[in-house]
């Protein structure tokens, strides 16, 4: 575990509970509620893909396997061109629409195809859209929130996020329970899950510009060499973390495999959530008050310990409990990493942003890859060496210290 760093230190002030509550940009809680109503659709979707992917289109775990890193990849290819883009315009708003509005467009494709070819098109093109609103969106978000309370702003943010993941699971599971499993089931869903994400694009069109200024005069090699270098030390260990990260699906495979039906998996992805929407701001308040490097470190230590879980779990409970630290994990990951980046880079936001979700974005195809390809093997070996590559990223991270190079 690392020492706080004059970075971390910076951002250590605690604030009383309300005082924090103050301090929120009214903007935030708006962000929240348009990724509030697109988790919600996409949660209702995504918490049935796996299952209805490999079992109703008859599609193998190995080909879920590349989907899904293709899906991590896809995600990732227009991050730093998006991120680029926005802190040399200077613009955030117009970014995150675009961003938003081609995730819409691209579920269409489940309301006219649920062939494996449509399946797996929608899943990867989906997550364009998602790869260029991130970046603008993150750097939206750190430049409106205090910097002592940064922490807890993203955590807010993800909880909103997160309440949109835990409704959806709910609702597919209600739909699920009420209608059957069945294919003309699976494509009410798929309509349902349309009427949110449109609704979240109206909301983001509401909201008003908080342009910054732009540097309009700086290539894409210029933009990198102007990266803080305690962002670029980070980007290894999180690389090497990005190897470990195998996609949520392969612990729902898990969890059907053990004996859990599909709607009972629903509800396991609806725990999952609703811990992250508990733990994101207490954890994005903890990183506040004792420094991100430590938080960011007990994510990769978190991650392992499930990792190391899952290759002996074989009973109900135990993959029950794995959801709920997962869920804990999740909010770690996924809002204290953006605030550590805001911390590092205080002048390239979307830059950075845009570069780490590039690079973990390329890596998790091949991590996919290979848990797919040990998954058809012996599925404890996929957790094996995401135990074992999670360890390797906190002794990356230990070594290379990058808030201490701030």
């Amino acid at each position: 575990m690392t020492a706080p760093s004059k970075a971390d230190v910076a951002v250590a002030a605690p604030a009383a509970p309300a005082s924090r509550w103050r301090k929120l940009h009214p903007d935030i809680l708006k962000l929240g509620v348009v990724s509030f109503l697109t988790d919600l659709s996409s949660e209702m979707i995504f918490s049935v893909f796996a299952v209805f992917f490999t079992t109703v289109a008859g599609a193998s775990a190995s080909l879920l396997g590349l989907v899904e890193g293709l899906a991590d990849f896809s995600a990732s290819s227009l991050n730093y061109l998006a991120g680029w883009l926005s802190d040399r315009s200077g613009r955030r708003k117009s970014f995150a629409i675009a961003g938003y509005g081609f995730s819409t467009l691209a579920k269409t494709i489940l309301l006219v195809s649920n062939s494996i070819i449509g399946l797996g098109l929608f899943r990867v093109i989906e997550r364009l859209g998602k790869g260029f609103r991130g970046p603008p969106r993150d750097a939206w978000l750190s430049s409106i929130a205090d910097a002592k309370t940064r922490g807890f702003s993203f955590g807010v943010h993800k909880a909103l996020d997160k309440s949109g993941a835990v409704l959806g699971p709910l609702a597919a599971y209600g739909l699920l329970s009420w209608l059957g499993e069945s294919a003309q089931t699976y494509q009410t869903l798929f309509w349902v899950a349309f009427v949110p994400a449109v609704l979240s694009v109206l909301v983001l069109a509401r909201i008003e510009d908080q342009p910054v200024l732009p540097h309009a005069r700086e290539s894409v090699g210029q933009n990198w060499r102007l990266l803080s270098p305690g962002f670029k030390r980070f980007l290894v260990p999180a690389g090497v973390f990005a190897l470990a990260y195998f996609s949520l699906g392969f612990l729902l495979l898990k969890a059907h495999s053990v004996g859990f039906s599909v709607a009972d998996i629903v509800l396991l992805y609806a725990l999952f959530n609703i811990t992250c929407v508990i733990a994101a701001p207490l954890v994005g308040h903890r990183g506040d008050t004792v420094g991100r490097s430590r938080i960011v470190v007990l994510g990769y230590a978190l991650y392992g310990v499930i990792s190391l879980w899952l290759v002996f779990a074989s009973t109900r409970w135990e993959i029950i409990l794995a959801f709920v630290f997962y869920g804990v994990f999740y909010a770690v990951e996924e809002s204290q990493s953006k605030a550590f980046i805001a911390d590092l880079e205080p002048e390239r936001r979307a830059t950075a942003v845009g570069v780490y979700n590039f690079v973990t974005g390329v890596l998790y195809l091949p991590a996919s890859l290979v848990a797919g390809a040990l998954w058809a093997i012996s599925p404890p070996w996929a957790f094996a060496l995401s135990a074992l590559l999670s360890l390797a990223a906190i002794v990356t991270f230990w070594v290379l210290r990058p808030a201490s190079h701030r």
